[in-house]
């Protein structure tokens, strides 16, 4: 199994209690503006509908604007859309993710690094 990097950052913007957006759901987000739909953003990344929708609904909730829109309907006009917000804050996003993932570049980054062992010491049974 491959090593993971030492350093992982990862972006969650909160509204209250729940995660207004992530790295899964700026995924999906992608994935409604590539494929058109929930559902077949959802069967492109291997998650449910149902699931999709939820991560949806909460986006939705949680900015003042709905990030998605969506039609009914399996006709030309139906599907879903990201709207000009939701197009504007997965932009903000992704730049404020490129920009963060600099930092396993950043000296201060390298110098922790030095001292950092590739796996911790394994204890031996009884040791406390």
């Amino acid at each position: 199994m491959a090593q993971p990097e030492p350093l992982k950052i990862k972006i969650q913007m909160f509204c209250g209690d729940e995660i207004a957006l992530g790295p899964g759901k700026a995924d999906l987000l992608d994935a409604i503006s590539c494929h058109g739909s929930i559902s077949a953003a959802a069967r492109a990344m291997g998650m449910s509908y149902r699931r999709a929708w939820l991560l949806v609904d909460a986006m939705n909730r949680c900015w003042r604007e709905p990030l998605v829109q969506t039609t009914p309907g399996r006709a030309a006009n139906g599907g879903a859309r990201l709207t000009d917000a939701g197009r504007r804050v997965l932009e903000a996003y992704r730049t404020l993710q490129i920009s963060l993932e600099s930092a396993a570049h950043d000296v201060r980054f390298s110098q922790l690094r030095t001292g950092l062992r590739p796996a911790p010491i394994v204890r031996k049974a009884g040791a406390a």
